[in-house]
């Protein structure tokens, strides 16, 4: 029986590997001004908001649900942020406070319909979506808003210990998120739910905070991932932040062997997901491929791999052996 996660891990390496040997300048590293610089360190630090989103979208896809809300959840937590800074003058703990503020009632709200209210994941998300950048382009009219906060964008630009600060915050939610799924009674209600949520409930587990706290998960992820966004160029663009990466973070999920209809959370599968899907995006850029194309050919990758999990290839491959051993 192969090890969990095989197909994911061959995936990544197998692209690491032919990007060492025939992409130009992909392996180079250099350490300047106190800062580690190379393409691997880019693939990590712009593949960071991704990599926050699968984090949150694991815990809602575990319970067999679905939040498309997060990339406008993303817009919205970075112009709330923004706004209030250059309008009303806050300082940056207040305005990042407030703005995560924002992305957990977001994510109350979609808890709230999907528990109490009995309304499908996909369709509240799906509201929310709409909504949330609605409500993010009502606040800027519409507009960039720009600002020069040094604290802020430390938050998408910063470093510490020679490592890009939003690499940094990453692994420190992953690890909290694991840690919660692994050594708490809450991982393991989460994972129940996901695997039989009738059964669970018979079983006397609170199933509505469980699916509460999930959603609220995802939101704030998203809310932290629209931080580093803003703060990376410096401006809330309600229009393009986190545009279409609410797909990403779910083909991240997917990739990473997290089943659609519920189950088991792979965090570490989601997080080498986001990775695959960022250092493919980067290859394709480095070598001069034009975006439309790129969207074509990560589908096609990622299909690829979505397919390798599944059990008809695992027959195939059986097949296969057979026949050779015959």
């Amino acid at each position: 029986m192969r090890p969990r996660n095989f197909w994911p891990w061959v995936a990544l390496g197998s692209l690491l590997i032919f990007n060492l040997f025939f992409t130009q300048g992909f392996a180079r590293l250099e350490f300047r001004d106190g800062r580690l610089f190379g393409t691997l360190v880019d693939i990590f630090q712009n593949g960071a908001p991704v990599m926050l989103l699968a984090v949150g979208m694991t815990l809602v896809i575990a319970l067999g649900g679905i939040d498309l809300s997060v990339g406008s959840v993303m817009a919205l937590s970075g112009a709330v942020a923004a706004l209030l800074m250059t309008e009303h003058a806050q300082p940056v703990p207040v305005a990042v406070a407030l703005a995560l503020a924002v992305a957990l009632g977001i994510g109350a709200l979609n808890g709230a319909l999907v528990t109490y209210g009995g309304v499908q994941p996909i369709i509240v998300t799906l509201v929310l979506l709409v909504m949330g950048r609605g409500v993010a382009q009502t606040l800027t009219q519409d507009q960039k808003v720009r600002f020069e906060v040094p604290a802020f964008e430390f938050i998408g630009n910063g470093t510490v210990l020679g490592l890009p600060f939003p690499v940094l915050l990453v692994a420190a939610v992953a690890l909290l998120v694991g840690l919660l799924l692994r050594n708490t009674a809450t991982g393991l209600y989460l994972e129940a739910m996901g695997s039989n949520p009738r059964a669970a409930r018979l079983c006397g587990l609170r199933v509505h905070v469980i699916q509460m706290l999930a959603f609220m998960a995802s939101s704030l992820c998203a809310g932290l991932a629209g931080l580093i966004a803003a703060a990376d160029i410096k401006e809330a663009d309600v229009a393009n932040a986190g545009l279409y990466l609410e797909l990403d973070a779910i083909l991240a999920v997917v990739l990473g062997g997290t089943s659609l209809t519920g189950g088991r959370a792979n965090l570490v599968g989601s997080l080498i997901g986001a990775t695959f899907i960022q250092t493919l995006t980067t290859m394709l850029q480095m070598r001069g491929v034009i975006t439309e194309h790129t969207l074509i050919i990560k589908a096609a990758v990622a299909l690829g791999v979505c397919f390798m999990q599944t059990p008809a290839f695992e027959r195939l491959t059986r097949r296969v052996r057979s026949a050779e051993a015959a």
